[in-house]
């Protein structure tokens, strides 16, 4: 489960020195409210040759999978993204004020891995009309664009099929009330969660008809209702000799699975049976085979790791259905040791947790916790993602137990392209800006530690459950979990153990961390500029956390002063009590699969906002002049004759395209593509080229 947003992303690694200088070059370029920054690996110059040839190929691997999260999020993705790959790839005759603004909407598309809002999941409107586009185009394909095919689709080779296509994604690109949102937990139009979501999990089907089907494969597979039945059509590569068909994305994984088998001639053995093992998952997406593979990964702890597959459940609003991710990460071992220690302790956590003696573990594995840059992000992972606990499986848990990330580079880049702006204007009182500046790294550090090594591991089910607590839960469990885990860093931050164990440096810190869970509420409102509801787990969780205890315990109030709102954390011990009361009752309805439970907290704590504080808040942000959104510009690497050697783009268009030539060499071929992109300083007075 990752842990996403505000409060979280803002931080930087104690004791680690880096330089003012350093902190203004994280940011490369800005499009609208959104930044894009680039992340560095310090820690590849310590890998041996082996480790970088493992890197080099994992990182192919996760290019190869690139593409399916586009066709995911919507059944016009990945014809969208071939479109506007191939026209900025083939600029030549198009005025530069139209391709200025489809290079912008490019830049927001990739970001977002489609033409919706990866956080609000609502869409992205271009400033180009359908006139200008089809301009574009006509100019790309006269230049030589689309005319090889594309990640499986067809080759365009003539003006008329170029009008046709056109005209198919018409409605998707330009009609806000086409496919509004990727997922819609709060459907409207009387459509319900699975027909109001943009994103392809479901093919013709209602909630309803699911009621009764059980799946075999529901993290990998696609369920489309065929001739009055359901039928689910698996994500798979197909095996080799034929016995297992291939199946839907079989071409990516199929790809994946080349460059994973050189990563395994590269890996030593138990990480080649590591990564072997993720291959013959993709051959026959069988859930056993991932199950396997999930086993063995939590046990290898190499310097260079990764995550490849189809993991998380938050864009299915049925809460079931995986969406593709990867990642490549190198160990940093200068900040280690945090990870290390919270995860040596993991049982006295436990011990101490305020939920029933029933629901505590016993014999607890410590996860495999570290602290890693990335090399790579690509699918449905988000450089706003600091902290991962993998797997989701309990069953892995209770095994083997799980493994625990925190993305220092990640943490590091979004710290050095912000600052204590937002602090100092949504702070409420001066104790809450002096508290948050002398602590306010740690304390985020700290949270995202304890919310993946302590959070997501904990607590045990009833063994009255029969299938896993998200069978039961639905679409409410992910929102229960991430909430289960914030609490249960919000629980253990008071503890005075922290501090013998020299985890914290001041008891404040512990003061810092509940002041950023609280102003984050507020905060976050930034990301929805239009509507009432909360659609996104992470930011329902937090949402939640501070109504209840506004509710229950009176700890934080909400108050107006010259015209501005803020919430004011009034006692520290009755918050702490009331996060308390809510961890112990989430972990019950985890426990119990209490679907009615947890929908009644979510509805009533984390859906709903007051708009008129939404856009005081949005209207305060603006005149901050900050990114509301962020994305991340990935290292490079490249395979020479004296080894694998990295390097920093720091070039948008430039990555993408060369990401997307993997299924369109022409894309980084063509004569055009050799000229010089935009500066990054040209392209921040381009920041309302397009609009969310």
């Amino acid at each position: 489960m990752r842990l996403r947003g505000a409060a979280l992303v803002l931080l930087v690694l104690p004791g680690l020195g880096f330089s003012q200088n350093k902190i203004s070059d994280a940011l490369v370029e800005r499009v609208d409210t959104t930044a894009f920054i680039q992340l560095e690996v310090q820690s590849f110059k310590d890998l041996n040759p082996k480790q970088k040839q493992v890197a080099y190929w994992l990182q192919q691997a996760s290019i190869a999978v690139d593409p399916i999260i586009y066709d995911q999020l919507s059944k016009y993705g990945l014809r969208e993204k071939r479109l506007l790959e191939e026209i900025v790839a083939h600029p030549q005759g198009t005025p530069l004020e139209p391709m200025d603004k489809i290079r912008a909407f490019a830049k927001l598309f990739w970001a977002n891995r489609g033409n919706h809002n990866e956080t609000t999941s609502q869409k992205i409107m271009p400033t180009f009309t359908f006139e200008e586009l089809s301009a574009a185009a006509g100019k790309a394909l006269k230049n030589g664009a689309m005319r090889s095919g594309y990640a499986g689709l067809p080759p365009i080779r003539t003006q008329a099929e170029l009008d046709k296509e056109l005209n198919e994604l018409k409605a998707a690109l330009f009609d806000p009330q086409f496919e509004p949102m990727i997922t819609a937990k709060s459907p409207q139009g009387g459509k319900d969660i699975l027909q109001a979501s943009a994103n392809t999990f479901y093919s013709d089907v209602a909630l309803q008809d699911t009621k009764d089907f059980q799946e075999q494969y529901p993290l990998n597979s696609r369920l489309a209702k065929i001739d009055g039945k359901l039928v689910e059509q698996v994500y798979r590569a197909g095996t080799p000799d034929g016995k297992i068909k291939p199946g839907v994305y079989g071409l990516f994984l199929k790809k994946a699975n080349e460059y994973l088998e050189k990563a395994a001639a590269a890996a030593d053995p138990q990480q080649a049976k590591v990564i072997r093992d993720l291959i013959r998952y993709y051959q026959t997406g069988d859930p056993k085979d991932w199950i396997t593979f999930g086993i063995d990964w939590v046990q290898n702890n190499e310097m260079v790791d990764f995550a490849n597959g189809f993991i998380e459940v938050y864009r299915d609003a049925r809460g079931a259905k995986g969406s593709s991710q990867s990642f490549v990460s190198v160990t940093d071992q200068r900040v280690n040791s945090l990870m290390q220690k919270l995860a040596d302790n993991a049982q006295y956590f436990e011990d101490h947790a305020p939920w029933d003696p029933q629901y505590r573990k016993q014999g607890v594995k410590p996860p495999v916790a570290k602290a890693v840059e990335t090399v790579i992000e690509t699918g449905d992972f988000h450089v706003n993602t600091v902290g991962d606990n993998l797997p989701n499986e309990n069953e892995i848990h209770e095994k083997v137990g799980s493994k625990s990330f925190l993305f220092t580079g990640s943490s590091r880049a979004l710290y050095h392209a912000g600052g204590f702006a937002v602090l100092e204007e949504f702070a409420a009182t001066p104790e809450e800006i002096e508290i948050g500046k002398k602590y306010g790294e740690e304390a985020s550090t700290l949270m995202t530690a304890l919310h993946e090594v302590i959070g997501h591991g904990s607590g045990k089910v009833s063994p009255k459950l029969t299938h896993e607590p998200a069978y039961y839960l639905k679409e409410y469990y992910s929102t229960l979990e991430e909430g289960r885990a914030d609490l249960m860093a919000l629980w253990n931050c008071f503890d005075p153990r922290m501090q013998e164990m020299g985890l914290i440096s001041s008891p404040d810190v512990a003061k810092a961390m509940y002041y950023n869970a609280m102003r984050t509420v507020l905060v976050q409102l930034r990301s929805y500029p239009k509507g009432e509801t909360i659609e996104e787990d992470h930011q329902r969780d937090r949402q939640m956390i501070v109504n209840y205890i506004m509710d229950k315990t009176g700890a934080i109030e909400r108050i107006e002063r010259n015209g501005k709102y803020y919430l004011l954390l009034k006692d520290f011990d009755k918050m702490r009590e009331g996060v308390g009361m809510l961890l112990k009752e989430l972990m019950r309805i985890k426990a119990e699969g209490d679907y009615e439970g947890i929908k009644a907290l979510v509805d009533k704590y984390g859906t709903h906002f007051d708009p008129a504080v939404r856009d005081q808040v949005i209207a305060r942000y603006k005149s901050l002049d900050l990114p509301t959104y962020w994305a991340g510009i990935n290292a490079d690497l490249e395979q020479k004759s004296g080894g694998v050697t990295i390097s920093y783009p720091r070039n948008a268009i430039k990555q993408y395209l060369h990401y997307g030539a993997m299924y369109d060499p022409g894309l980084v071929s063509h004569p055009s593509t050799a000229a010089p992109y935009p500066r990054a300083d040209n392209d921040r007075q381009l920041n309302k080229q397009a609009s969310h």
